[in-house]
Order: C-alpha cells, then structure tokens, then sequence
C-alpha cells in the first residue's frame, strides 16, 4: 500500500499511509499474543494430563503394595498349615506301623494238652483273631487319613505355588510402576527448573547487572548491605524496593505454575564469621541471620506473596562462599540467598 498520498494542491499527504502502518502493527501484536495465549493453553492442559496420570500411577502402587502384603500373610499362612499336616502325617503313619506290627506278632497256640487246655488256647486265639481284626480295620481307617490328609497337603502346596507366582507379578507390577513414577516425578523436576530458569532471568532483566546482585548455581545472591545496615535485620527502604521488584516477579511466576506444584521460594541468612558487638540486639549470628532471612519473608508476605510459599531460614557464618579472612571475603559471605525449589 501506499505511504503517502498526493494532496489536489500538489503536495504530498503522509497521514494515510501513517494510519495503514500502524494497523499493520497492532494486526501482527494482536496475532502474536492470539498465538501465546493458545501456547499457554496448551502447555496448561498437558502438564495437567501429566498430574494426573501421576496420581494414578501412586495409587496403583499403594494398591500392588497393599496386595503384596496380603499375598505374603497368606503365604505364611498356607506354610504354616503345610508343616502341620506334614506332622499329623508322620504321627499316622507311626500309628499305622505300629498296629500292623501288633497284627503280625501273634503266637501261635496248640499242642497236645488237655481238653481243657485246648479250649483255653482256642479262646485265646479267637480274641486274638478279634484283636487282628479291630487292628486291620483301624489300620484301613488311618489309610484313609493319610490319603486325605496327602490330598490337602498337595491342594495347599499348589495353592503356595500360585500365591508366589502371584507375588513374583505384583513385585514386577511395582517395579515397572515405580519405574513410570520416577520418569514421572523427573518431568515434574524438569517443569519445576523451566520455571526456575523464567523466574531467574525474569529478575535478571528487572535487576540489571549489578556487582552486589548475582547469581551461583540455582540461588539468586544479594549481598546483606542491599537490604540491612551493618549488624541490623530491619529492612532499608531500597532493600524494600528491590523487594517490590521482586514480590512482582514472583506473584506473576505463581500464576504460571501449576498448583500440583509444590513449589516454594527459600530465603537463607548468611553473615560473616566476626562474632556480633556487645551493643547488637542479638545474641548470635544465628539469630542475626534467621531474623535478617524472616524480615524479607514477612515484608514479601505483606505485598501478597502466599504465606504457604515462603521459608526461611538462617545459616549464621556456617556456609560461606570465600573461605578467606579479608574484607572482600567477610563482604561476599554477608549475603542473602534465594532458592525455588519443591517443598
């Protein structure tokens, strides 16, 4: 299109081509926060898929767990019964051998005594005979038993065979969910750093390069002279309005995460190894930091940051960054450090 128009006087007319410039320019914004904004919503709905599916891969191992259990009780259990009815066997078939025994080991009677005799002997022999007989018939009876009591045992000896097969599958069925679970708990750590890394560079810009502003490792380092005089853990006004910077940063970090997050921002309280003056309002370095690390806590909570998001804690002289015993040393220990990491 045309950026500039000939006027009927001859002279050139910019004003339109100006006006079709600028529409261009807001159509391509417009277009380009469409697109973010259906990015976001996206990006919204996967990590929610992924939360979920979290959620049932615990419950899953909670329940295998809770089957294992059972499956070993019973397991004891089936042993238990097995041993028994192996004992009650042992003490049958003694029982057995032991009538059969007395079965075979009657004498034989006869002779050529008197009648008398005779008859005697011959009455001997029939209770003798009733004996044998009433001994066979037990024996018979504890034939049966130890059928019956064989036929138990092999049904409890199959049933153990299924209920460690059974316990063999549950343990892989753990094993492989405990597997998903920690892929699972590792793409919940790789979301939680993405966020980490936005919310670091997001103070970087707010911040600018600065010498007492720094960053080592996963911590954002300022040095305690930014928000305290010497000895002092109440805030200065430009400690608080680094803070506001920050509190800004963060509140718009918290409505990018997902809640299933567990997230919160630590502030640790670092001091140097000099022990405190005789006039300071503290006992210790430990109290010094704790106290300097709970101040920036509660004036964040002030500007809205959620309470439940927020931890401190005080390290008194105990992590320091240079070992050394110069001023420098002594001014990069005195520090305030904060973390984002999970709860």
């Amino acid at each position: 299109m045309a950026l500039a128009r000939y006027r009927r006087d001859g002279g050139m007319n910019y004003w339109p081509g100006f006006v079709d410039a600028l529409s261009t320019l807001i159509l391509s914004i417009i277009f380009l926060l469409t697109v973010f904004m259906v990015a976001q919503f996206f990006l919204s709905q996967e990590i929610s898929g992924k939360d979920t599916a979290l959620q049932s891969l615990n419950a899953k191992i909670l329940q295998l767990s809770q089957l294992l259990s059972l499956e070993q009780t019973g397991k004891t259990t089936l042993q238990d019964e097995i041993t028994q009815l192996r004992a009650s066997l042992t003490v049958v078939q003694g029982e057995r051998d032991r009538l059969r025994g007395a079965a075979a080991a009657g004498p034989d009677q006869g002779g050529s005594g008197s009648d008398a005799g005779a008859a005697n002997a011959n009455a001997k022999l029939d209770l003798e005979k009733a004996a044998t007989a009433r001994a066979i018939a037990q024996i018979e009876n504890l034939n049966e038993q130890i059928k019956a009591l064989r036929t138990q045992i092999g049904a409890l000896e199959q049933a153990l065979g299924a209920s460690e097969q059974k316990q063999k599958d549950s343990q892989l069925r753990i094993a492989d969910l405990g597997q998903r679970l920690n892929v699972a708990l590792a793409q919940r750590v790789q979301e939680l750093s993405r966020y980490r890394s936005d919310f670091f560079g997001k103070l970087r810009d707010i911040l600018g390069n600065r010498p007492d502003i720094r960053v080592v490792g996963d911590r954002f380092v300022f040095q305690s002279e930014v928000f305290f005089d010497s000895g002092q853990a109440a805030l200065r006004p430009e400690g608080k309005a680094e803070l506001d910077q920050l509190a800004a940063a963060l509140l718009d970090l918290e409505k990018q995460i997902p809640a299933e997050i567990n997230w919160v921002l630590r502030v640790d309280g670092h001091t140097d190894t000099r022990p405190l003056g005789p006039t300071s309002p503290f006992k210790s370095n430990w109290e010094l930091s704790a106290a300097r690390a709970i101040s920036v806590v509660q004036y964040l909570i002030s500007l809205g940051v959620p309470a439940q998001r927020l931890v401190a804690a005080g390290f008194a002289e105990y992590q320091p960054l240079d070992p050394g015993n110069t001023e420098e040393a002594y001014r990069r220990n005195r520090r305030i450090e904060l973390k984002l990491t999970e709860r």
